[in-house]
């Protein structure tokens, strides 16, 4: 057993379901073993395909289960014993096949039967193909699966076995392993319990006309790990996103917008009573004066466009009479130390996080690296995935909220 910590000790019933990342299952088994889980694997007949096992019976310790009909324990009622057994059931992979059937109800494996006996909480880690996770009938299931509370964790975004780039892949054995680590902390009391924080992610999209707008990179997916991470702390978290396609954190009020004026009057609208803004966003600090009412025509060899600056969301929320604990953020492409510096002092606000863009980092990626300054000091977060590093920022947050 590995120590656990202050970790409490769960049995974990992980599912592994037929897919190419079904190998990654038996390393994310091993380190569940290793934070000091009891695991036992049950795995769909099509699983056995990819991966054998007896390659899980060797990590865990335990017999692999996967008929439904087994003379071996069903005197007990197999999936029932399962059932009563597990603390937590995380399916990881879960393919397109597994849950449109978990969706629909269907028990003719072992591991949907014990998935609809089972009251312990069930967190599903998607895998397949970019253009089957983007199918309307898969987003639909994995939507009605999350309405009847279930977690979704992943997938990633990056390269696939059939050679696609895209949102499909399955999410690392190490980062699955946080999450559980990072549920069974937030079951037993979160940092954030009580508290109401509004955060703010995304670009904004300034329209020139109706078919064209002034916008940048930003994917949110920063202030969407943020927003999760404070929602798995015990926050009431609402978040006001800008035009990006990520699935909605668990726990959390989406509003969305798409023009930076919009996203200022959602957030003057939801401020009130809020404990702690965070500021993510990519919001445009300029907008076209006016938006033409027909498609701009290709003409002149040059054209001129007047801008107007957009409301300071960030100041306006600082400047407020009442004003919650604020943090800013900035991307910046050089200086990062001096201009986040400046920017803390010059909004008045009480942390702010900086990252430098560019080289694999930042906008559009999945990794990011912070430089965070508050009054009193300033922390370096090294480069990491950015669920973890909003994890280690929203820990800062806490600090400082709870200070003497």
């Amino acid at each position: 057993m590995g120590n656990s910590g202050n970790l409490r000790l769960s049995r974990v019933l992980l599912g592994v379901t037929a897919g190419i990342a079904a190998y990654k299952a038996a390393e994310l088994s091993r380190l569940l073993i290793k934070q000091g889980h009891q695991v036992q694997v049950v795995m769909t007949p099509g699983a056995k395909n990819f991966v054998h096992e007896l390659t899980f019976q060797s990590i865990t310790g335990s017999q692999v289960r996967h008929m439904l009909f087994d003379p071996a324990h069903e005197a007990a009622m197999g999936h029932i014993e399962l059932a009563r057994w597990a603390e937590f059931v995380l399916i990881a992979p879960a393919s397109a096949d597994f849950i449109a059937k978990l969706y629909a109800g269907m028990a003719d494996t072992l591991l949907h039967t014990l998935c609809l006996a089972v009251q312990a909480p069930i967190a599903i880690a998607p895998a397949m193909n970019r253009n089957m996770w983007a199918n309307p009938a898969v987003q639909h299931n994995i939507m009605g699966l999350q309405q009847r509370g279930m977690t979704i964790w992943g997938p990633a975004v990056g390269d696939q076995a059939c050679g696609d780039v895209g949102p499909g892949r399955m999410l690392e054995p190490l980062e699955l392993s946080q999450r559980l680590k990072d549920y069974c902390h937030s079951s037993t009391g979160g940092s954030f319990i009580g508290r109401k924080v509004l955060v703010t992610a995304g670009p904004t999209y300034e329209p020139l006309d109706p078919v064209r707008f002034i916008g940048n990179r930003s994917s949110g997916k920063m202030g969407f790990a943020i927003a999760q991470a404070l929602s798995d702390e015990g926050a009431d978290t609402v978040l006001i996103a800008g035009p990006v396609n990520l699935m909605t954190p668990q726990g959390c009020q989406r509003i969305n917008v798409q023009t930076a004026r919009q996203m200022y009057d959602a957030v003057m609208e939801h401020i009130q009573d809020i404990d702690v803004f965070i500021g993510c966003a990519a919001v445009a600090d300029y907008r076209p004066e006016m938006m033409l009412a027909n498609k701009i025509k290709k003409g002149d060899a040059e054209m001129q466009i007047t801008l107007v600056k957009n409301p300071d969301i960030l100041q306006s929320v600082a400047a407020l009479p009442k004003r919650p604990f604020c943090v800013g953020f900035a991307a910046e492409t050089e200086n990062l130390e001096e201009y986040a510096k400046a920017k803390l002092r010059a909004k008045n606000i009480d942390m702010i996080a900086a990252n430098q863009v560019g080289e694999d980092q930042g906008f559009e990626s999945d990794e990011n690296a912070l430089l965070v300054f508050w009054l009193e000091g300033e922390k370096q977060l090294s480069k990491q995935t950015k669920s973890t590093l909003a994890k280690q920022l929203v820990e800062l947050v806490s600090e400082q909220l709870n200070k003497d």
